[in-house]
């Protein structure tokens, strides 16, 4: 028995009927499908979205450790050709100790979702900030940047007065129209004369909503709760303790409902671990709070003179390069908010 790509549609009906089968949700964002046949049924299938495993899925009758080793090695060697090094699969809790004999290893469990690695990913990424790393009252703050503004650059000024130095994690994801290289560049040049902080690429330790896969899950679990829930918990058990960081910064949300529920839970799991939130009061221009969409909508329109009030010099002079003209014509078929 060979593990197979799993491409036409007869190959995806099958996957979906055998998945489904066993309780579990057909996703359809994938990179990777893969299954084993035998003598033509479909009796194991699995799915790799970039360096996240997920979906599998082997009939009753053949279950055991056999096929779900064929099915992780295929998925690595998919993904290491593609130049990943290490791998995550988020699974129940029952069913960690299964991927736990394949050499991955726990990085949050919760009573619902248990999150492992294969590699030593954390463990790299930790040791490449390792001189960042100092004693003290530390403090953070988690930034997308879309792009960088005078409104992050306030909230980030007003947080770093209140420790000794503040971690200023840019998430790496690149969901943006603004892509991270470019993003994490406008953080440091607009964030260059600030001594005590400090600007972190978040590698692959933030967890969102669009790469939390929930297809072991119930129906009827709160996906973007639970996404919330394990993003803190990986913050808090993982990272803060490197970095000695106390107090997590937010700054109020007036008009995004995902991100002041995000704030809420984030007092509620961070207060466990005894790691303070503090939310701070966003900057305003003409009595409106400065964003990143307030930013591209005027950018849109090209109405330089709001920019100029909206955005740092830094980030000015990078929307009205070359390089900013490129990704200005994209605009136009950008609609998230963030």
């Amino acid at each position: 028995m060979l593990v197979v790509q799993l491409i036409g549609q007869r190959d995806l009906e099958l996957a979906r009927d055998l998945i489904e089968a066993q309780g579990l949700r057909f996703e359809q964002n994938f990179d990777a499908l893969i299954g084993i046949f035998d003598g033509g049924e479909l009796i194991a299938a699995a799915a790799r979205e970039r360096n996240i495993f997920k979906m599998f899925a082997i009939a009753p009758e053949y279950q055991g450790a056999a096929l779900l080793g064929e099915l992780l090695t295929e998925l690595q060697r998919s993904a290491f050709q593609v130049g990943y090094r290490s791998f995550f699969v988020f699974t129940s809790p029952r069913s960690a100790a299964s991927f736990q004999a394949f050499n991955f290893s726990p990085l949050v469990q919760h009573p619902q979702v248990c999150l492992l690695e294969f590699g030593n990913g954390l463990q790299q990424y930790l040791e490449s900030q390792s001189e960042l790393v100092t004693p003290g009252n530390n403090g953070a703050v988690v930034v997308n940047c879309n792009p960088f503004t005078c409104g992050h650059r306030y909230l980030i000024e007003q947080a770093a007065r209140r420790v000794d130095r503040l971690y200023v994690f840019v998430v790496r994801e690149d969901r943006s129209l603004f892509p991270f290289d470019i993003r994490y560049r406008l953080v440091e040049q607009g964030l260059a004369d600030l001594a005590n902080v400090a600007v972190l690429d978040s590698g692959a330790y933030a967890i969102s909503a669009v790469t939390f896969p929930g297809y072991f899950l119930k129906s009827d679990v709160d996906l973007q709760a639970l996404q919330m829930e394990l993003d803190l918990l990986l913050f808090a058990r993982q990272l803060a303790p490197f970095f000695n960081i106390h107090t997590r910064f937010v700054g109020t949300e007036p008009y995004c409902r995902t991100t002041r529920i995000y704030s809420e839970t984030m007092k509620a799991v961070l207060g466990r671990f005894s790691i303070a939130t503090e939310q701070l009061e966003r900057c305003r221009v003409d009595g409106q709070v400065v964003s990143a969409f307030r930013v591209r909508q005027a950018w849109r329109k090209e109405a330089f003179a709001s920019l100029r009030r909206l955005v740092p010099p830094t980030t000015l002079d990078f929307l009205l390069s070359a390089e900013g003209r490129e990704l200005q014509a994209k605009l136009a078929a950008y609609k998230r908010r963030h």
